[in-house]
């Protein structure tokens, strides 16, 4: 078993009602923000459940992936007030700064692109949300400006 799954199931315990939490922290822990098909039968193992409902779980959830994705996951908001307020253009921006379509990983695995349900963001529109962090009232320049930023702290 790998060290990260004990660390993890060691840190929030082994109960199988903490399965999604556990997932979430596997997958915060991996270079490239998903779970491997190794992840997904150690917490099958640890947590005594099979690896088909672990599996199942992690495809249901919109935070969590099994696909390799970038460090940074980037995903803009599809709901219908950021649709209005032109989120389509975010994403015809991030496309080109990027060079990725949605749903690809750029070239030097930092950024992964994605779609996503509302953001809770409304009042931001139209808005992203970077790992953790959400962006609003976004336009060219503030999008190449962040990226950029992002961009120079993974250099340090």
């Amino acid at each position: 078993m790998q060290d990260t799954v004990m660390d993890v199931i060691n840190l929030i315990g082994n109960e199988d009602h903490k399965m999604l939490e556990i997932l979430m922290e596997i997958q915060d822990r991996s270079e490239y923000n998903y779970l491997t098909p190794e992840d997904i039968k150690d917490v099958s193992v640890a947590l005594d459940i099979s690896e088909t409902k672990v599996f199942g779980l992690a495809n249901f959830y919109a935070m969590l992936s099994t696909k390799k994705r970038g460090r940074h996951v980037i995903e803009v908001c599809n709901s219908t007030p950021c649709y209005i307020l032109n989120s389509d253009s975010i994403v015809e921006i991030l496309e080109g700064i990027l060079g990725v379509k949605v749903g690809e990983v750029t070239e030097d695995q930092l950024f992964s692109l994605e779609y996503t349900s509302c953001l809770g963001a409304c009042d931001a529109s139209p808005a992203i949300k970077i790992d953790h962090k959400t962006y609003g009232h976004l336009d060219r320049g503030k999008i190449f400006n962040l990226l950029a930023s992002i961009r120079r702290e993974e250099n340090i």
